[in-house]
């Protein structure tokens, strides 16, 4: 780290000191890259607890009579349906059908939808959101510098969560989001993650963040986690990164994901006349995961070659995986490449790799 940064502090950065975490610029944020071991943090969030940051995220929320209608124009799932207390996986396109950003968004009430964005493209998603807004006669409101997000993943997140609330975390299903008192502050539980595990995320006021923070993380089985092993665990469940798997470049359904592109609903959405079309045409490419061989990890940016050693797409994201055992990565490969004797082109060694489905790793 630079002696000097212009990069934003969350409301955990105190904490995140007194843990000595290697301390990284992300996104525009001081966010902690790792603690002592990004190995020991990944497994343990997959056999007991992590406990993450996760305060640089962005809460915009849309409130009025027609927020639902607003949204379902300016996004591209269809949300005016969803019920109150539940969320669901979106994303907000360009007119030409690239993604702006991936989303969850959760109903609060009948007239109010919070929309989180992923910390790099808050402005861009929060800019977007007011011009699609006009006309609907709502409200759109930045609110993240108000929120801490604490996220609590793993299989013992549940039970451990438990003895600081009363809210009927059982009955929680995935994606749904609940406002409840935990471990003495007001806060919005949800059932999402980024991990892979089952999980919650718990928005509270920035100024409870620390003392939620606290409290979990002196629970035995519950251990700091930062970006790294959030980055591998998000990888072996087969979960998008912005900026790697998904860019303005890329369309949802290149993405493996056109099942979130809601074309019939009614709202005649942004982007929808290019998604459109592409839904009726094959894409030129498709996203793929890929175990490698030997020990060298694929890295975003690298080649896939084919047996002849001609280039036939690129890796978008690699890393060992502590969970197999060996390195994965996920990558773009060209339509039409074969799917036998693959490699990744490691600066300049050509690295033999097996096309696999995702996700690498699905919790039983």
């Amino acid at each position: 780290m630079p002696a000097e940064t212009t990069a934003k502090k969350t409301p955990l950065h105190d904490v995140h000191v007194e843990l000595d975490a290697n301390l990284v610029d992300f996104a525009g944020y001081l966010m902690p890259l790792r603690y002592r071991s990004e190995t020991a943090e990944h497994r343990a969030v997959r056999t007991e607890a992590g406990l993450f940051d996760l305060s640089h995220m962005g809460e915009i929320f849309v409130t009025g009579e027609r927020a639902g209608e607003a949204v379902d124009f300016a996004l591209v799932g269809n949300l005016s349906p969803m019920a109150v207390g539940k969320a669901r996986y979106t994303m907000i396109c360009a007119p030409d059908g690239g993604v702006l950003d991936d989303l969850i968004v959760y109903r609060l009430a009948a007239d109010t939808f919070l929309v989180v964005a992923n910390a790099a493209n808050v402005a861009v998603v929060r800019e977007a959101l007011v011009e699609r807004a006009e006309g609907f006669g709502v409200s759109v409101d930045d609110r993240s510098a108000e929120y801490g997000l604490i996220a609590l993943q793993g299989p013992l997140a549940q039970g451990i969560l438990e003895r600081f609330t009363d809210a009927p975390l059982a009955d929680l299903k995935y994606y749904a989001i609940l406002a409840a008192r935990v471990a003495d502050v007001d806060a919005l539980v949800a059932r999402t993650g980024y991990t892979g595990e089952d999980g919650f995320e718990l928005f509270v006021a920035a100024d409870d963040a620390v003392a939620l923070w606290r409290r979990l993380a002196a629970v035995e089985g519950v251990t700091p986690a930062g970006l790294a092993a959030r980055d591998s665990l998000r990888l072996e469940a087969g979960m998008p990164l912005y900026g790697n798997e998904l860019t303005l470049e890329t369309t949802p359904f290149e993405a493996g994901l056109g099942r979130v592109v809601k074309l019939d609903k009614s709202v005649d959405f942004v982007g929808k006349s290019a998604l459109a079309a592409q839904a009726q045409t094959p894409a030129g490419r498709r996203l793929v995961g890929l175990v490698a061989r030997g020990r060298r990890a694929p890295r975003k940016g690298y080649e896939v070659v084919d047996a002849d050693g001609t280039p036939c797409g690129v890796v978008t994201s690699g890393a060992p995986s502590p969970t197999l055992g060996k390195p994965i990565a996920m990558a773009y490969l060209d339509s039409g490449a074969a799917e036998t004797d693959l490699a990744v082109d490691v600066r300049g060694r050509r690295e033999p790799v097996d096309l696999v489905g995702l996700p690498f790793y699905q919790r039983s």
